[in-house]
């Protein structure tokens, strides 16, 4: 006969390595595409392999910290720090559905703000969707302060364009003039972001009188693009 008492299971966490990227993406598809069904959202990952793409440029990047946690030895959720500037983002963060409600997420979070804490950087930023109540609970009581609302919008670009203002493809020598214009709205450059993107191809810059006004790096989740819904 058994003892009656509840099986118990052994959480760990290590940090990330490339050969984790399949595991990781699959938890990443299956966390927002279960969240998003909850509240009616398409989810932000069209498939698994989109999903795995994306962790396995996370894990091999060396600007990026990654820690995993594991259930028993089996992968259950990751976590992520971009340490290309000095105001670090945090995530993204997943855990498989199948292994929620035992504090993995809070573990995942505080391993990722105490690299920030090790490091001295002077802020961390995240962003997540306003309908997942749940993690703005989590990142809440971590310390995190809602700073302001961003909108998610889909569709054909309106190919609008303004006398004076010309948009074109950043360039590597544009970087200093795009730290200005980020220092000068949020208080603090993302350089190494714009580096990447301009590396990718997807940054692009919009001048007017003379100089650089305005940047964009890139769409999505770190300038990876994929077909969307026709519609969409």
């Amino acid at each position: 006969m058994g003892s009656g008492k509840p099986a118990t299971t052994t959480v760990s966490l290590r940090p990330g390595r490339p050969a984790d990227a399949k595991a990781c993406g699959r938890i990443c598809f299956d966390a927002f595409a279960a969240i998003a069904a909850q509240h009616n959202f398409p989810s932000d990952f069209p498939s698994v392999d989109v999903a795995t793409d994306l962790m396995t440029m996370l894990l091999s990047h060396p600007r990026f910290f990654s820690v995993v946690a594991e259930v028993d030895g089996v992968v259950a959720g990751s976590n992520f720090l971009d340490e290309r500037s000095s105001v670090v983002g945090l995530g993204p963060i997943t855990v498989d559905p199948q292994a929620q409600n035992q504090r993995i997420g809070r573990r995942l979070m505080q391993a990722a703000l105490d690299r920030a804490t090790e490091r001295g950087v002077p802020g961390v930023r995240l962003l997540q969707a306003a309908y997942h109540g749940r993690s703005l609970a989590l990142y809440t009581t971590l310390g995190f302060q809602p700073r302001e609302a961003i909108a998610c919008m889909q569709g054909r670009p309106i190919g609008l364009s303004l006398t004076g203002y010309r948009v074109r493809r950043a360039l590597e020598k544009d970087v200093e003039a795009c730290n200005r214009v980020c220092t000068f709205v949020h208080g603090h450059h993302r350089g190494g972001e714009v580096f990447d993107a301009i590396k990718q191809g997807t940054a692009s810059v919009v001048e007017h009188e003379g100089r650089i006004s305005g940047y964009a790096t890139d769409l999505a989740f770190f300038g990876m693009q994929w077909a969307r819904p026709t519609g969409s």
